[in-house]
C-alpha cells in the first residue's frame, strides 16, 4: 500500500471523520450487548460513473470479520443507475457501522469527479484530456479527485500524489509564473529543456507575453525536434481560446514547416467548450481541463439495511430484502 493509501486509511478508520451518532450507535449497542448480522445496501441517486470502489473494499477487508460477513459490489468505473444497488455489505453490524460515514463520502465525491471527467472525455472523443483541477480542491483530497479523473477516462493528471494512485505519471510543463520570472516565453523553454528529465514531453505555454501564434513560431524555431507542442491558455479578460486562433496557430505552425508541434488547449474547459472546438474543425490535440471535473456536484449514495439475523426489514418508503442486482460481483473479505 502507497503513501496516498496509508493516509487514505487513517482518515477513513478514524472516529473524529464519521457522523457521531454512529459512533453513539457503537455504544449503545456495545452496552446492550447487540451485534446482528445485518445486510446493508448503497445505492446511488442518479445516473453516474462509480469510483472509489476500490477504498472501499480496502476499507471493509480491513474491519470485516473473516466469518459471517460477504461483499458484492460493482466494479470500479462501471456505469451506474439511479437506485441502483452498488454495494450490498452482510456482517456484524457493530464491525462496519462505524465507517458508513467514510464510504458514503468516498463514493459520492470520487463518483461525481469520475463521471465528470467522463463527459469531458466523451465530448472531446479521440482527443486526450488530462486532469489540471487540483487548485480547485482541498489539498488533502487532492489525489483522490485525480485519481477519479482517470478512472473517468482522462489520460493525465497535474500532481504527483494522483498520478500515484493512478498509476501514472504526473503531466505538467511551464507555468506562466516560471516565464515571467524568466522575462520570456522562449529563454524559460529553453531552461526547461536544459533542465528537465528529457522524458518529460516539452510543451511551451505561449500567451503569456506576445501574441500566440507569434509566439508559438519563436519557440519551435528555438525548440525545433525537441518542441512536442505549445500550450494556448488565453485568459477570459481576453476572450480566451476560441476555434480560430487554433486554427491560425496551427495554420500558421505549418506554413513555416513545424507540422510536427502539437497544440493542446487550456482555460475554462468544459463539455459545451470542447463541442463548439469539434464543431469549427480546431485541430486540438489535447485539452487540459480543471474545474469542470474538479469542480462537479458529488452525486449523491444511500445507505439502508436491508435485512437483520435474515429477516427482510426496511424503513418507511422502502421495500424490505434484498434488492436484485446480478451486476454485483462477489468480493473477498478475508484480510
Amino acid at each position: 500500500m502507497n503513501q496516498q493509501s496509508d493516509q487514505w486509511i487513517h482518515f477513513a478508520l478514524s472516529e473524529d471523520r464519521a457522523d457521531v451518532y454512529f459512533a453513539r450507535t457503537q455504544t449503545i449497542l456495545q452496552q446492550e450487548g447487540l451485534n446482528p448480522v445485518v445486510t446493508m445496501e448503497i445505492f446511488a441517486n442518479s445516473d453516474g460513473l462509480l469510483c472509489g470502489m476500490k477504498e472501499v473494499l480496502a476499507l471493509l477487508r480491513k474491519v470485516l470479520p473473516a466469518d459471517r460477513s460477504e461483499v458484492w459490489a460493482l466494479g470500479e468505473g462501471e456505469a451506474m443507475q439511479a437506485k441502483e444497488v452498488v454495494l450490498r455489505i452482510t456482517g456484524p453490524y457493530q464491525s462496519f457501522c462505524l465507517y458508513e460515514t467514510a464510504i458514503l463520502g468516498i463514493l459520492t465525491h470520487e463518483s461525481g469527479w469520475a463521471t465528470a471527467a467522463r463527459a469531458c472525455v466523451r465530448a472531446a472523443g479521440d482527443t486526450p484530456v488530462i486532469s489540471f483541477g487540483a487548485r480547485h480542491v482541498h489539498p488533502a483530497v487532492t489525489p483522490y479527485m485525480e485519481y477519479a479523473a482517470i478512472v473517468g477516462g482522462c489520460v493525465g493528471c497535474s500532481t504527483p500524489a494522483g498520478a500515484e494512485l493512478a498509476g501514472i505519471e504526473p503531466s505538467g510543463t511551464i507555468p506562466h509564473a516560471l516565464i515571467l520570472c524568466m522575462g520570456d516565453t522562449v529563454a524559460a523553454t529553453q531552461a526547461f529543456d536544459r533542465i528537465i528529465d528529457p522524458h518529460v514531453s516539452r510543451i511551451a505555454l505561449v500567451d503569456t507575453f506576445k501574441d500566440e501564434a507569434e509566439e508559438s513560431l519563436r519557440v519551435a524555431r528555438a525548440m525545433g525536434d525537441r518542441l512536442w507542442g505549445v500550450r494556448l491558455d488565453t485568459p477570459a479578460e481576453r476572450g480566451r481560446v476560441t476555434p480560430d486562433l487554433v486554427i491560425e496557430v496551427r495554420a500558421r505552425l505549418d506554413q513555416v514547416g513545424y507540422e510536427h508541434v502539437r497544440i493542446v488547449v487550456s482555460g475554462g474547459i468544459d463539455p459545451a467548450r470542447i463541442m463548439m472546438f469539434r464543431e469549427r474543425n480546431a485541430p486540438v490535440d489535447a485539452y487540459g481541463i480543471g474545474s469542470a471535473i474538479s469542480g462537479a456536484p458529488p452525486i449523491d449514495f444511500t445507505a439502508d439495511i436491508k435485512v437483520i439475523e435474515g429477516q427482510p426489514v426496511a424503513k418507511r418508503g422502502r421495500i424490505p430484502g434484498i434488492t436484485p442486482n446480478p451486476r454485483l460481483k462477489r468480493q473477498r473479505v478475508n484480510k
